[in-house]
């Protein structure tokens, strides 16, 4: 084993001993509740509520997740996060040739109004949250789900939830982008004014630094990188025209956390301090609510070994850990053998329990912000705060996060981190238990998940049962409309709404959306 070299993921020398020298003076955390928000969004914290638990899961058909969702609730999820395939992702029905071999396969399938309402057959919308992974299409699966709702006679100004909707971070980290940069900001800003008006209750972004973490960035990256995404959709709402109190208390965020536990209680601390600052400073905001930066957080999937699964069971006990001291909104724990496959049942309601026992049994929730004060998680918080100002303004000097998209900035720093990250295991300079050290021979008897191969030929046939049984005129005419203002100015939302309550595919409208806007490659 190399010798220890003490630091944080992010580079951050570690000192033997802190001291009240240490905190900066000037970095006053404040109280709960209270600008700058480092101690949390809200004064009582976990006394008066606990964080939301969201398992995410969506796999095969609409009936299949509809089935996970319900045991998820049965044993005491408080929130829903569906999973998509990547087909919905990037906008084709299951019956096109690039779907072949992925339906069902990382999420569930999801083509028409009808798979919506299979998917949460049984569920009352207005009584849950519920958290939608989705970007490119995230507007067409809003509407679906706000036409179910319609449907179950919910009460819109009442329901609640999240679309992720972050495309910025596909451009730099995950890639299921589909139009250019330029036109899918409009679909962004489309869906804070109309959600604004018609679901004020609802996030309409999710900004996500869990896919950059996830590619390889260290933790200063990810706030930072995160932080100045978020900056760039501020500016694309003012510009559209939008007050920014009127759509910025509706703004979440979606951060890791991984392995690193004080780094990463510190940097969701400094995430929250550096965002008040940026809203109240550079954009003016007047809502305290505007200040606020709400986070969902998921333990890092990128942590979890395909070697001796069970040792996965701590890794996450650690990083949920960590996300609850630093104040995460809602959490989401992963299963300890997703290296392997889908979570099964078992292993989902393991990592629902995980949560449950820290929520209930750790009296960790019984005071706000237990860390504060702590030389060492104040003096991080801080550092973390400076590095992330000069990641920030290295990525103004370039123009903001589109300019630096383009200009690779963010992909070769991720790529560089990344290398760094693993050359650090390779050589044992980093432990990761059970990969470089502590190695066992063993023969894996996991029962695991499979996703059977002949949903497709399932989702296929529902979906020409729709197409034949469907009004195809009104489906023309919604089409026809929803392509003339895509070529217009006009807010494309209840065009996009109008076209699924009348069974129009994902496909249908994405390929309106492609060939007025084409494609970015």
């Amino acid at each position: 084993m190399a010798t220890k070299n003490f630091k944080t993921d992010s580079g951050i020398p570690i000192k033997e001993a802190y001291f009240p020298s240490d905190i900066d003076p000037a970095a006053d955390p404040g109280a709960p509740g209270e600008f700058p928000f480092t101690r949390g969004v809200h004064r009582s914290m976990y006394r008066s509520r606990l964080w939301t638990m969201r398992q995410y899961a969506g796999f095969g058909t609409a009936r299949q997740s509809n089935e996970r969702y319900r045991y998820l609730l049965s044993q005491g999820t408080t929130g829903l996060s569906v999973a998509f395939d990547l087909p919905t992702q990037m906008g084709f029905d299951s019956d096109h040739v690039m779907s072949e071999g992925e339906v069902g396969k990382v999420g569930v399938a999801i083509d028409t109004l009808a798979d919506m309402e299979t998917l949460f057959d049984g569920i009352t919308l207005q009584s849950i949250t519920t958290s939608m992974t989705i970007n490119a299409t995230a507007a067409i699966l809003l509407c679906m789900y706000v036409a179910l709702a319609k449907k179950q006679n919910a009460d819109l100004q009442r329901l609640s939830g999240t679309i992720q909707n972050d495309i910025l971070k596909e451009y730099i980290a995950r890639g299921t982008h589909i139009y250019p940069p330029a036109q899918s900001m409009r679909l962004v800003t489309d869906t804070f004014a109309w959600c604004s008006a018609n679901i004020p209750n609802w996030n309409t972004i999710s900004i996500s630094g869990y896919h950059i973490r996830e590619a390889g960035s260290t933790a200063v990256q990810e706030v930072a990188f995160t932080l100045a995404n978020g900056k760039e959709y501020v500016r694309a709402a003012i510009r559209a025209g939008l007050p920014v109190d009127s759509f910025a208390p509706r703004l979440s965020f979606f951060f890791n956390a991984h392995n690193n536990f004080f780094e990463e209680v510190a940097k969701f601390r400094a995430a929250r301090r550096l965002w008040a600052t940026i809203m109240k400073d550079e954009f003016g905001a007047q809502n305290p609510d505007s200040l606020k930066l709400r986070f969902h957080a998921q333990t890092g999937g990128s942590t979890l070994t395909a070697q001796q699964i069970e040792t996965n069971v701590p890794r996450v006990t650690l990083q949920a850990l960590a996300a609850v001291l630093g104040g995460t909104q809602s959490l989401h724990t992963n299963a300890k053998d997703e290296a392997l496959a889908l979570p099964t049942e078992e292993s989902a309601r393991l990592a629902l329990r995980t949560q449950q026992v820290i929520g209930f049994e750790s009296g960790v929730t019984d005071t706000v912000d237990p860390l504060a004060g702590s030389y060492v998680v104040e003096s991080l918080t801080s550092e973390i705060e400076q590095r992330v100002k000069e990641k920030l303004a290295a990525i103004e000097s370039l123009g903001g996060s589109v300019p630096a998209i383009e200009q690779n900035y963010f992909q070769t720093e991720i790529a560089e981190s990344a290398y760094a990250y693993q050359r650090a295991i390779d050589e044992k300079e980093k432990v990761i238990v059970g990969v470089n050290e502590f190695v066992v021979e063993e023969q894996r008897t996991d029962a695991l998940l499979k996703v059977d191969e002949s949903i497709r030929a399932e989702q296929m046939a529902n979906l020409t049962a729709i197409k034949r049984n469907r009004d195809q005129a009104s489906v023309t005419d919604a089409l026809t409309a929803l392509r003339a203002a895509a070529c217009g100015e006009e807010n494309l939302i209840p065009h996009i709404l109008s076209a699924v309550e009348r069974y129009a595919t994902v496909g249908e409208i994405s390929d309106v959306l492609r060939d007025e806007w084409g494609i970015y490659e």
